[in-house]
């Protein structure tokens, strides 16, 4: 491609791009399709000012679409999974069980625990947030605690075991990027992991006490006793998330293990109630189940699911990954990611910049993926260069990039969080206090030279030297 973007056009490209989202998110409250669709048409004709091609623009978007395809058919039936797991009595039955075995004082904590134990056997957050997750949120409505802070303990609870998990997606992606061992990087991931993991631990158990310092019993038992008398509230509801579990184990995709899952729930529906016509099971899937319990609140909280409600987080992830195709096409990160790997001089900044580079692309792109792979890519060599081991970098992609991508509206796992537990991400972003202090571990790690991987041969000398001469070239 003949035309090169400068950093300084980059830098103003990207930080107009990002006022305008936003504004329109946080200062008018739209929906972020509007403002990313905005931002598109911008980009767009900023494009053909600079004498990019039309096809130029249709080769991004269809790049930028490619990259999300799986999890757009992922979305889709999680949101079939969700509406036959409440018609099946599955969900209904793990929010009975867990009013009477989690103490209610202890109860955000414990949805942090259980979220972070499940999903480390798992190695899926959305499925733990579409399923689990759904299930707590739902208690915690009951109980009266803030939803948002119990979307929050839900996630991170979803994060932390998304990150530390062998079955994770995102975690295979960071070590392959950097070129590690995947289990070697697991370990080393611990340094920032479980200080943040304890960190948050903390601060659910101090709001968490207070949140239910109120909550009434009453309406609880008054609860249990509508989610029995209307749904299939037994023992055998734990056939599914007994089938995540063995499908983990086995380590089977996660579609496949959506599909499974989605056709035993049916089956469990057409036992526990036979005169259940298909043409009521394909509107459930579809459309969603419709709660019709008389309650208001167990109606509000149950009513949910099926393909449809995830059309809206499937057309901004579209357009999200059409923006970032076409932000990498025109080569915007890039102009600005390269140049920054060849300025840093210490661990400290390197790290720092890491970090902060994901976080950028995360609110760019709004793409998980990416946030790792494009920072992996801008700056492995720069660290070999300053003596910095690939494990080094390897954690920090994850710190600074998969973590990250939940608490940014249009991004692919904050607008999937959202829609499934029906709280804005703005509004349970202050409580994913694991994402949040990851890469602030992450940074203390670098600086402090705790936990910090160096390769072998590298000494002081070397490594000063390496850097002079990056920084020469440079020049």
């Amino acid at each position: 491609m003949e035309n090169k973007v400068s950093f300084k056009e980059a830098v103003v490209v990207l930080v107009g791009m990002l006022v305008v989202m936003g504004l329109g998110v946080i200062k008018f409250g739209l929906s972020p399709q509007v403002p990313v669709l905005l931002v598109l048409v911008m980009v767009t004709f900023w494009a053909r000012f600079r004498h990019f091609s039309w096809q130029d623009v249709d080769n991004g978007i269809k790049e930028g679409i490619q990259t999300g395809i799986i999890p757009i058919f992922i979305f889709i039936l999680v949101g079939a999974l969700i509406s036959t797991w409440i018609a099946a009595g599955i969900i209904p039955s793990m929010m009975v069980l867990g009013f009477h075995m989690i103490s209610a004082a202890w109860f955000v904590p414990s949805v942090f625990v259980v979220c972070a134990l499940v999903g480390t056997s798992i190695g899926s957050a959305f499925t733990i947030i579409s399923t689990v997750g759904i299930a707590f949120f739902g208690m915690g409505m009951t109980m009266g605690v803030n939803p948002a802070l119990v979307a929050g303990a839900i996630i991170s609870g979803a994060i932390f075991g998304d990150k530390s998990s062998p079955l994770s997606d995102s975690t295979n992606l960071a070590s392959a990027v950097a070129g590690v061992d995947l289990f070697s990087h697991i370990k080393n991931l611990m340094w920032s992991t479980i200080p943040a993991f304890f960190g948050s631990l903390i601060l659910y158990a101090i709001l968490g006490f207070h949140a239910t310092a109120s909550t009434d019993m009453g309406k609880i038992n008054q609860t249990v006793a509508v989610l029995q008398s209307h749904f299939s509230v037994n023992i055998w509801a734990v056939i599914p998330v007994l089938l995540m579990f063995f499908c983990a184990w086995k380590k089977i995709p996660a579609i496949p293990t959506l599909f499974i899952n989605i056709v035993v729930s049916v089956v469990m529906l057409f036992v526990e109630h036979p005169q259940t016509q298909i043409s009521n099971i394909a509107t459930v899937i579809e459309s969603g189940f419709v709660s019709k319990t008389g309650n208001s609140s167990v109606d509000a909280l149950l009513t949910r699911g099926g393909i449809a409600s995830m059309m809206g987080t499937v057309s901004l992830i579209v357009l999200t990954l059409s923006l970032g195709g076409l932000l990498m096409k025109f080569g915007l990160i890039q102009a600005i990611m390269t140049p920054l790997a060849k300025r840093l001089n210490s661990d400290g900044k390197m790290v720092t910049a890491t970090i902060l580079s994901g976080i950028g692309v995360n609110l760019f792109i709004g793409e998980q993926y990416l946030s790792v792979i494009l920072p992996g890519k801008a700056f492995k060599k720069a660290y070999s260069d300053t003596g910095l081991a690939n494990l080094a970098l390897s954690r920090v992609l994850e710190d600074g990039g998969t973590v990250i991508n939940y608490l940014v509206p249009w991004g692919v796992a904050g607008a999937f969080a959202a829609n499934a537990l029906g709280v804005p991400t703005l509004h349970f972003l202050p409580f994913v206090f694991f994402s949040l202090l990851s890469p602030v571990f992450s940074i203390l790690s670098a600086f402090t030279g705790v936990g910090l991987k160096h390769t072998a041969t590298a000494t002081t000398s070397e490594k000063t030297q390496l850097v002079s001469e990056t920084e020469s070239e440079f020049d």
